[in-house]
Formats: structure tokens, C-alpha cells, sequence
């Protein structure tokens, strides 16, 4: 056991991680130079072409330091905001923690918050100066800002370049050095933290675990401890590019098991897996549950696939655990499932996920957040969906989830950033410089505001430059109101939006208008209105398409003209009556960028 390194790597999005992994696999010999490819460990095409990584992944490497063989695990963390849920399964798993930060783009708000979750853990960090060889590289000035991060001495940050190899060797014997052994009873009862599932169409649920106490053994029965269900340990083995098959997995092992498990439900992240005959005395603890962020609606868009999509929805549950969701009907849109997402990003990459790895064409709502509707006979009830939301005079208060935000940014950007903060109903409550050129901007804001196109707009008024990590402070008493968008009189349920007071109004008249460029023009007239309530706020009205039917009408009297006017007009009204209009997917889609 005092040969095996279980250690992470945490960073900001797009400050080397993924290359710098595919350097120590080359190093360590775990990969022959045929198999090497860019981002080795993304084996997904979407984080290949988006250059992100959105899935943890774990693998294991040999390294032979001064004549004695160590055993490395490591696992390849993402980056961005929306998945930190992956960040902080992974940093369960390990004792060590390989911090990395960009030689010329300098410590970002992310990096702060992995940093802060890999310390609460009690992980050994490793501070390592990324992309050294950049011409706009400075690395004295960010070796600085590691220092007065960590408190580690500047002797212990590792300069290196995940795309030239240089500092690879270094960072190899720190990991030996620095980071602790596993510490775990070999021969007590056998005790495995599940931080990872898979769905294999062959072999069924593959979940992939740490070794805490004990050691497993293949055939041998074993028990999920949260859901009590028991299991034959068909194939176990360790993670090396593709997984090798065991006969016995030890402590500190990170390795997978295959049981033959059908059902999704029967594998949580965060179970123990322990054995049938010597059963743990507790399950392992510091596993928190997910907290959705953003909730949106996902249908099919013929109704008849809604079984399909069920099936797909869960499969792809198994393998991204910060997924959450229900089902639910809309009037409009027929069956589907009301989803909670981490955020934006989050919601994009599992539509697109659904759409690829299953061939599900889904159309998404307009995304909102969890609120709190406080009834005058005390009641409490929690709406994720506007629709759920209680007739307004039974209504005593309304409360919203706030954020803590943490915004880095180039000092020349700071007026912008306030701007778009105040403007989003961010109060600021600390700002402090961190180097002369640089910036931290902390406010306390509504999540609601952020969920749109807050991180979009962010990045365009700073050039990219702004970095922006949140986490969520409780919740607070808001002036809300419930907008309803009608189409020819009649609601679309699935376009209703919770939202402050004081910007209904351009709320409202942004989406009359972008209604009104969107859905195709019929035979009749075509109101969309918004209001709240019976007061109706702003309203668009999309033309009628007109048949001339005075073209045959050469000469004559004007009465013969008038008469065919008079009929077309009642035909028209008649049709407004029973006409239905149909919503197409990307005016959806247009309610999230309507400041484009």
C-alpha cells in the first residue's frame, strides 16, 4: 500500500489539464506513442471538439522511482463551473491534489474554488506553473499569486509545459514524494466509495470505486450498502487505458466492478460497496447530494417517443450524477421531464448528449430556478416550474436563491463588469486587488439573473478576460411576478417565466418581439401578448398572409369586390377561432439570448 499515489488534477477551464495528463501517461510509459493522441483521457467527441473536458477520468500509471515501482492513480478533473459536482467526486478519491495554473493567463475564480475544495478535503497540493514556454508566459508575476494562495513556500511550485514535456519527471517524483500513502486497514472489513458509473450495452452498469478499507475479490458476493441490494463481483480489475481484469483489487486501489446490473437506479454515486459475508459497520461519509441550479423542461418532439427518451435520460443519469429530473406534462408540449442542471453549460452539453449518444431531437424550455411561495395560511411551497406557482392573492411573499459571485477580472474592465452586476440586481460586497492588475469583484446576486446570458455577456465586455465562479447563500424575500406569454389568447405554458417586477416590462416586450420574427405567418391575424396576470404589459401582433381574392374582378361594379372582401373576412375569423399556432423549437431556444 505505501507504493500506490491516489492524487487529481484541479485547474481553471482551459489552463492545461487534459495536456498535461496526456504528457505523464507518455512519461510513465502507460501509453505507446501509437496510441498517443490529443486529450487521451476525453473520450467523448463533443469535449475532443468543444476542447473541455466534462467527465472525471480515472486511470492508473506505473513509475519506477529511485529502483522502486509506485503505482499512480489519477483523475483527470473538469474545469468549468457548471461541473464542479465531478470535481468534488474525484477530489473524495484521493489524497493529493495537482494544482494547476496557467503561466500567462494567471490564478482564475475557478482555481480558487477547486483549490478550496481540495483543502477541506485535507489534500496535499501540488502547485504546478503551466504553459511556461508561452511567449506571453509570466511566471514570476503568477508564482506570486500562488504564494499568497497556498502559503507554499516558492521553492515547491513546479514550472512546466504540458505541450513540450519540460518539468513532466519533476512532477512525477513530487507526486511520490509529497503526496501520502493510502491509509486504510488492509485486513478489516472490506469498505469501497463509488465516485463514478458507466453503461456498457453488453456487459451492463459498470461503477468504478476506491478501496477505503479491505480488499475485494473476484466471484466473492457483495452489498451497495444505501440500497441494501447484493451482487456477485463478476469481474473486477484496476483502470488503465482500457480496464484490466484482477482477481483481487486492494486498499487504495481505484478499480471498477462488473455484477450484471440492469437498472440504473441500483448504483448511486457515493454508496459503499462492502462485502455480504463481513459487512462495514457504517457507510463511508462526506458524500454530499447534488443541488440543481437551473431547472428546465426537456420534451420529445413527437410525443410518442417519450418512453425513448425515459430510457435515455436514465442511461445518461448513470454517467453524469449531477443530472436530476422528473416527469412532467405541459399543455403545450404534451410529456417530458422537468430537469435541474448545474448550470448553462451544463443544460447545453445534455442536449447535446441526448441528441448524439441516443438520437433524441429534444426541445428545451425557457430555464428558470427553484423559488420559495410562502401562502397566507403559512404554507410553504417550492416552485421549480412558474406554472406550479399559487394563485397570487393567496400569496403572502415569494423567496429567490442568491449567489456569492466571485468575479477575477483585468483592472481596465472593472466599470463594465459593475455595470452588468448592478444591472443583473448585484450588490457588491468586497473588491480587492490582487496583483496592480488585477481584480477580485465579490457580490451577492440572484441566481435567476444569472442563469440567462450573465456569463455571456461577462465575457464579451471583458474581452474574455473575466473569470466567474458562484455558489449558492440561501434565499431571500423578492418582488416577483409570474409572466405569461399568450399566442391569439390562448397561454403557452411553456414559455411563463418568474421574474422581478421592475423588468417585466422589457422582459415582456423583448419576447413579443422576438415572438413575432420567429413564428412563421398563417392565414389570420396572430396576437402575442404578455401579461402578468389580466393586465396585459406589451403585445405584438403577426400579420395576416392575404390572398388576393379581388384578382378576378376586372371592371364592374365595387359592390361585387366588396362582397368577396366581406366573405374572406368571415372566413378568416372563423379560422382564427380554431387555428392553432405552432411554436418552432428555436423560439425556445431564442428566449435565452434575446440581448443578441
Amino acid at each position: 500500500m505505501k507504493h500506490i499515489r491516489n492524487f487529481c488534477i484541479i485547474a481553471h477551464i482551459d489552463h492545461g489539464k487534459s495536456t498535461l495528463a496526456d504528457r505523464l501517461l507518455e512519461y510513465t510509459n502507460t501509453i505507446s506513442k501509437r496510441e498517443m493522441q490529443d486529450q487521451v483521457l476525453d473520450d467523448m467527441d463533443l469535449e475532443k471538439e468543444r476542447g473541455i473536458t466534462i467527465k472525471s477520468h480515472a486511470i492508473q500509471m506505473d513509475y519506477l522511482y529511485k529502483g522502486e515501482k509506485y503505482v499512480l492513480n489519477l483523475i483527470d478533473t473538469p474545469g468549468h463551473v457548471d461541473f464542479s459536482y465531478e470535481v468534488s467526486r474525484s477530489i473524495a478519491a484521493c489524497e493529493g491534489a495537482l494544482l494547476i495554473v496557467d503561466a500567462a493567463q494567471g490564478i482564475q475564480a475557478q482555481t480558487i474554488s477547486n483549490l478550496y475544495l481540495a483543502l477541506e478535503h485535507n489534500l496535499k497540493i501540488i502547485p504546478i506553473l503551466n504553459k511556461i514556454d508561452l511567449p506571453s508566459a509570466e511566471p514570476e508575476v503568477v508564482k506570486d499569486q500562488i504564494v499568497d494562495l497556498t502559503m507554499c513556500d516558492r521553492d515547491e511550485i513546479i514550472p512546466a509545459s504540458g505541450k513540450t514535456g519540460q518539468g513532466v519527471h519533476e512532477i512525477l517524483a513530487a507526486i511520490v514524494e509529497r503526496i501520502p500513502a493510502p491509509s486504510g486497514n488492509e485486513n478489516g472489513p472490506l469498505q469501497a466509495l463509488i465516485f463514478d458509473s458507466v453503461f456498457n450495452s453488453f456487459r451492463g452498469i459498470i461503477a468504478y470505486y476506491r478501496i477505503i478499507n479491505g480488499s475485494m475479490s473476484k466471484g466473492e458476493k457483495v452489498k451497495f450498502v444505501n440500497t441494501g441490494m447484493e451482487y456477485n463481483a463478476d469481474e473486477i480489475g484496476v483502470l488503465r487505458l482500457k480496464p484490466e481484469p484482477r482477481n483481487q483489487v486492494k486498499t487504495g486501489d481505484v478499480g471498477y466492478i462488473i455484477s450484471g446490473i440492469k437498472e440504473a437506479s441500483e448504483v448511486k454515486v457515493g454508496d459503499t460497496i462492502t462485502s455480504s459475508a463481513n459487512p462495514c459497520g457504517e457507510a463511508i461519509k462526506g458524500f454530499e447530494d447534488v443541488k440543481p441550479m437551473v431547472f428546465a423542461g426537456i420534451y420529445p418532439v413527437d410525443t410518442e417517443d417519450f418512453e425513448e427518451l425515459r430510457y435515455s435520460m436514465e442511461k445518461l443519469r448513470l454517467n453524469d450524477a449531477s443530472l436530476t429530473w422528473e416527469p412532467e406534462s405541459s399543455a403545450a408540449l404534451g410529456f417530458g421531464f422537468r430537469c435541474g442542471f448545474l448550470g448553462m453549460l451544463h443544460m447545453e452539453i445534455v442536449q447535446e448528449r441526448l441528441e448524439r449518444e441516443f438520437g433524441m431531437t429534444v426541445i428545451t424550455t425557457v430555464p428558470n430556478v427553484s423559488y420559495l411561495a410562502h401562502k397566507s395560511n403559512g404554507e410553504t411551497i417550492v416552485v421549480n416550474n412558474p406554472t406550479d406557482l399559487p394563485d397570487p392573492a393567496r400569496i403572502d411573499y415569494i423567496e429567490e436563491p442568491y449567489i456569492k459571485s466571485n468575479i477575477i477580472t483585468k483592472a481596465e474592465f472593472v466599470g463594465p463588469v459593475m455595470t452588468l452586476c448592478i444591472e443583473k440586481r448585484g450588490q457588491i460586497i468586497n473588491q480587492n486587488y490582487l496583483t496592480a492588475d488585477r481584480v477580485e469583484l465579490i457580490f451577492e446576486m440572484p441566481l435567476g439573473e444569472v442563469v440567462f446570458d450573465f456569463f455571456d455577456r461577462l465575457k464579451s465586455i471583458s474581452k474574455g478576460y473575466a473569470s466567474f465562479d458562484y455558489h449558492p447563500i440561501g434565499m431571500r424575500e423578492s418582488d416577483l411576478a409570474k409572466l405569461d406569454i399568450l399566442l391569439n389568447g390562448e397561454q403557452v405554458d411553456a414559455l411563463s417565466a418568474l421574474i422581478h417586477r421592475s423588468n417585466a416590462y422589457d422582459f415582456g416586450k423583448k419576447i413579443c418581439e422576438k415572438l413575432k420574427e420567429l413564428i412563421p405567418r398563417q392565414q389570420f391575424e396572430i396576437p402575442i401578448q404578455a401579461a402578468i396576470g389580466a393586465k396585459i404589459i406589451a403585445r405584438e401582433t403577426i400579420r395576416a398572409l392575404r390572398k388576393d381574392v379581388t384578382a378576378k374582378c376586372y371592371g364592374g361594379d365595387i359592390s361585387r369586390k366588396r362582397k368577396l372582401l366581406e366573405k374572406q373576412k368571415e372566413g378568416k375569423k372563423r379560422m382564427k377561432q380554431v387555428g392553432s399556432v405552432e411554436i418552432p423549437q428555436s423560439a425556445f431556444m431564442a428566449v435565452l439570448k434575446l440581448n443578441d
